[in-house]
């Protein structure tokens, strides 16, 4: 199964497709509309600057592609940290910048609270997830499960429905994973997280042949 990686110049990209080789995916670094919209599934990457980010989307022309893949063809699409972020609507990243606004919904940035638990900003590292729904994509990947993240930022849906797992960090619960419909995303980062992260990816991959 053909996947189109996303590139748009902001993300690990590499280590996304050694992930999606190793589950018998066929990874493809594209930003090319045509690539992507006959592909099977399609991942957003990212890591750096919210607005930036947006900015290279529009100069590829690739909004409308995008949303062309979840809400019009409804591909199995993984969004993956910064691709995760640029799907809701907003961000307050440095400016209010607006993103796809395919998921309604904030990025927030944490924020270290007085007389509250100490929290290094940005958050790298191993933390816990905690399923608020079942999905295939969690087959096998139980409550308290580490994954690996690296942000400062998160997502705060305006639709509760719509996540996936939860993590805390310092005094702050914050939506990990989303999943609606076709679209699924995450925080963390699957590709970095040991054998549990393959196994998401695994998961995925059984979605997408399912699908196609």
């Amino acid at each position: 199964m053909k996947i189109a990686i996303i590139d748009y110049q902001m993300g690990n990209m590499f280590s996304v497709a050694n992930a999606c080789k190793f589950v018998g995916l066929a990874p493809v670094l594209t930003w090319d509309k045509d690539i992507i919209l006959e592909a099977d599934g399609v991942i957003l990457p990212g890591v750096g600057a919210y607005a930036k980010a947006m900015e290279q989307l529009d100069k590829l022309d690739l909004i409308e592609t995008i949303t062309k893949v979840i809400t019009e063809q409804k591909k199995p699409f993984l969004g993956i940290c910064l691709g995760m972020q640029l799907l809701f609507s907003h961000s307050e990243e440095f400016v209010n910048t607006s993103g796809l606004d395919i998921i309604k919904g904030t990025v927030t940035k944490f924020r270290a609270q007085e007389n509250a638990v100490p929290m290094r900003i940005p958050q790298i590292g191993w933390n816990t997830i905690k399923k608020r729904k079942e999905s295939p994509v969690l087959s096998g990947i139980d409550n308290d499960n580490f994954m690996y993240f690296v942000h400062s930022f998160y997502c705060t849906p305006d639709e509760k429905d719509v996540i996936l797992t939860t993590t805390s960090y310092g005094d702050t619960t914050f939506c990990s994973a989303i999943e609606s419909d076709n679209l699924i995303a995450t925080q963390f980062h699957p590709e970095k997280s040991s054998e549990k992260g393959i196994l998401f990816y695994r998961n995925w991959a059984k979605l997408v042949k399912k699908k196609g």
